[in-house]
């Protein structure tokens, strides 16, 4: 006869099944929350983002940064040794011409302008006194060959009279060779008399050029300095912004250094830099796209720098429309330097489905909100548009956001109503 199973016993028996039967429930649930999500083929149409193919020219570009400066920077140095006294003006002011910007101690420099005064005075006394010496001493060889003439001409007289008293026996032979020895001697004694003069006429003329040259020299000296001591009131000559003042108030500065920056404000341009994987491709020439917040600015690579400094390239840019209201001093902005381009070509808005292979996988959406799977081929691109050479006609819907999830369905249901 059969026992009745305790009521323990049946209650224990209970609870065992329905904890079976609920974990059979739960890794069943799983199993098809699981299994439905790798069979699904919808998305959600606000999960996706579409742009239609179409004609147009396209640019391929390299990625850089670049610094918008100014265009022009107006650096001012010290004209020559001298303490700063005084700063009048501090970096980030706008300035007007005329303007002063710092005030020099000049003082050390007066003091030498006043000495190189003196001494070109010296020196044109000098000059004074070099050809009163010279005027008298050619003044005494002047004297002295007009003696010679008037003795030359006693002489002459002399001997004739010894000629003639030599035919009538007043005078011996040796008279007359003495009077006619005395002759040839001042002759030849004018002679040298006339050869020192004229030298004496070329010495005169080029001791003076030589000492005029050496005024003429200390008085351009002299101006130079005048015209630095000038410069040394350290004024603006053109409006602008003041970007940077020595403000060592005290400090000496030594003659070229650097005392402050004007920059002009109403034009600029962009100093550039890439990696140096690009240097066989960024060339001054190429045109340029910088971007400025949500503006594209045209220009031109002018300057390509020849040092290449922790793995970077710098270039020049210089914008066509270099006066845009968004540039802003030493703002940083994305460059894009087009290496190449296609006048008229089957093009889509960039995004992220497109991961820069030549042949890759993108989905096409038709009217009828399915996306179908086509391989494309992939020519140019930057950061707006990617050339598509082949797998998509003008008009056609491309959707460019990132579906790698689905890779493996030929086709996408886009779900309009999905919430």
């Amino acid at each position: 006869m059969d026992r009745e199973l305790a009521p323990e016993i049946v209650r224990q028996s209970r609870t065992k099944n329905y904890i079976i039967v609920f974990v059979v429930l739960v890794v069943a649930g799983i199993a098809i929350y699981f299994f439905r999500r790798v069979l699904k083929t919808s998305v959600e149409a606000s999960r996706i983002r579409t742009a239609t193919a179409e004609i147009g020219p396209v640019e391929n570009s390299l990625s850089a940064t670049g610094e918008v400066i100014p265009a022009y920077e107006q650096i001012i140095t010290s004209p020559i040794r001298a303490s700063i006294r005084r700063v009048l003006l501090t970096p980030g002011t706008q300035i007007k011409p005329g303007q002063a910007i710092l005030d020099l101690d000049k003082s050390l420099t007066l003091i030498e302008f006043e000495k190189m005064k003196d001494q070109l005075a010296l020196k044109r006394n000098s000059i004074e006194q070099l050809r009163m010496k010279l005027n008298k001493n050619l003044f005494d060889a002047e004297a002295d060959d007009q003696i010679k003439s008037l003795n030359i001409n006693r002489l002459k007289a002399e001997l004739e009279d010894a000629r003639r008293l030599l035919k009538v026996g007043g005078q011996t032979q040796e008279d007359v060779t003495r009077a006619e020895n005395s002759l040839r001697i001042a002759e030849l004694e004018k002679k040298k008399l006339e050869n020192d003069l004229s030298y004496n006429r070329q010495s005169m003329g080029a001791s003076l050029k030589e000492t005029t040259l050496q005024a003429q020299i200390e008085e351009k000296n002299l101006s130079e300095l005048d015209r630095k001591l000038n410069q040394a009131n350290i004024i603006a000559d053109r409006p602008g912004v003041l970007t940077w003042v020595n403000e060592n108030i005290g400090s000496a500065v030594n003659e070229g250094e650097i005392l402050a920056k004007l920059a002009d404000l109403g034009s600029f341009r962009i100093e550039g830099s890439c990696s140096d994987v690009y240097a066989d491709q960024v060339k001054a020439g190429l045109p340029v796209i910088v971007k400025v917040n949500e503006t594209n600015l045209r220009g031109l690579i002018t300057q390509v720098k020849p040092s290449v400094k922790n793995g970077v390239i710098q270039f020049v840019v210089q914008l066509n429309d270099n006066h845009h209201a968004s540039l802003r001093p030493n703002m940083k902005v994305e460059v894009f330097v087009v290496t190449s381009q296609t006048a008229k070509a089957v093009r889509v808005a960039n995004g992220p489905a497109f991961k820069g292979k030549k042949n890759q996988f993108v989905y096409i959406l038709n009217n009828q909100g399915i996306a179908q799977r086509r391989e494309v081929q992939v020519g140019l691109s930057n950061f707006d548009y990617v050339e598509i050479k082949s797998g998509i006609q003008p008009g056609e819907r491309v959707i460019i956001t990132d579906l790698s999830e689905f890779e493996h369905l030929q086709e996408i249901t886009i779900d309009n109503h999905a919430n």
